[in-house]
């Protein structure tokens, strides 16, 4: 038998009872519903807090005594899930979808200025690389560059260059600049002897559940990806433009804060599942996506978040994220 709305998005089974056993109280006053529950309406509001903050309930009114209990269908419920995630997940679409277009006036204006046609508007610094030896013209540009390094290497250990490429961080952070590198969560899995290696060259690594392409920032001056964005050795787009340049900055930047710090100071890289748990819960990603995203079951997980919240002491999702960011780790 399947449960309800909010235990199929990811929920305790206790929340959904709570919300089941509040919707036909659906606009009386919240007195009143308290006193059938044999509780102060100070009482209700703090167990309705798990459920005010999925948008399953809302309280209309500031005074408790003539207060509304508003209980959210389950279609509005499911509605207001989608649409949150749907926020969260746009905002970081919408920058990379600037950088892609960004990258587009790269390619046009380099059109143009080939072609000869007149115009006013002068040609955005840059080259595309299209064939040729890569690892050549990346530590040709990274040696004569300054400033630090940020990558985004969602598949590159599986390339023949790796453990050149390894030296070459090393060498650059001797030289006392930092290298930073965001890796998809599967890579702990199947390249952790790569992250050992990159670590011990002296690389800060993260990991994210996903990354849609690769991605090189080096200081305030290049930015190489591929074009199109994604996961192709060529053709890459080298760009020199500040603007440019500093949007995917700000975007590594982005995904750097909400990445997650792995275990790899040991023999066999492990995530620092609690942070990350605790990262995906405030983005709403439910159980199931959860256990796809690290490989695991949908059992091992639902007990990993069950043992979290112990540890918190907080009797349910939100409780726990107010918990966690109180106690800083968030």
């Amino acid at each position: 038998m399947r449960g309800g709305v909010l235990t199929e998005l990811g929920h305790p089974p206790e929340l959904e009872l709570a919300y089941q056993r509040l919707r036909p109280q659906s606009g009386r006053q919240l007195a009143r519903v308290a006193a059938a529950m044999l509780r102060t309406p100070e009482e209700l509001l703090d167990d309705l807090a798990p459920l005010v903050a999925v948008g399953a309930v809302r309280v209309v009114g500031t005074d408790v005594a003539h207060a509304v209990l508003e209980v959210a269908s389950p279609v509005d419920v499911l509605r207001g899930v989608v649409e949150a995630q749907a926020a969260y997940a746009g905002r970081a679409r919408d920058l990379l979808d600037g950088v892609g277009r960004a990258i587009e006036v790269l390619a046009t204006e380099q059109r143009l200025s080939a072609t000869g046609q007149p115009g006013e508007r002068e040609s955005v610094q840059g080259e595309l690389w299209v064939g040729g030896d890569v690892f050549g013209m990346v530590r040709s540009m990274l040696l004569e560059s300054s400033g630090d390094l940020m990558w985004l290497r969602p598949d590159q250990w599986r390339g023949p260059r790796e453990d050149r490429m390894v030296e070459l961080v090393a060498e650059i952070v001797a030289r006392g600049r930092r290298s930073r590198a965001i890796y998809p969560v599967r890579a702990l899995h199947d390249a952790p002897d790569v992250m050992l290696a990159r670590l011990a060259a002296g690389e800060e690594i993260r990991v994210l559940p996903d990354l849609p392409t690769r991605l090189l920032v080096v200081g305030d001056s290049h930015a190489v990806v591929p074009e199109p964005l994604g996961l192709a050795d060529l053709p890459l787009s080298v760009v020199r433009q500040h603007g440019v340049v500093a949007a995917m900055t700000l975007w590594f930047e982005e995904l750097w804060g909400r990445a997650a710090v792995p275990a790899l100071a040991e023999a066999e890289p492990t995530l620092d599942l609690r942070r990350f748990l605790l990262q995906q819960l405030a983005a709403g990603a439910h159980d199931e996506q959860i256990a796809r995203q690290l490989g695991i079951s949908l059992r091992t997980v639902r007990r990993r978040v069950s043992a979290l919240m112990t540890e918190l002491g907080a009797d349910s999702r939100f409780q726990a994220g107010v918990e966690a960011a109180r106690r800083g780790w968030l």
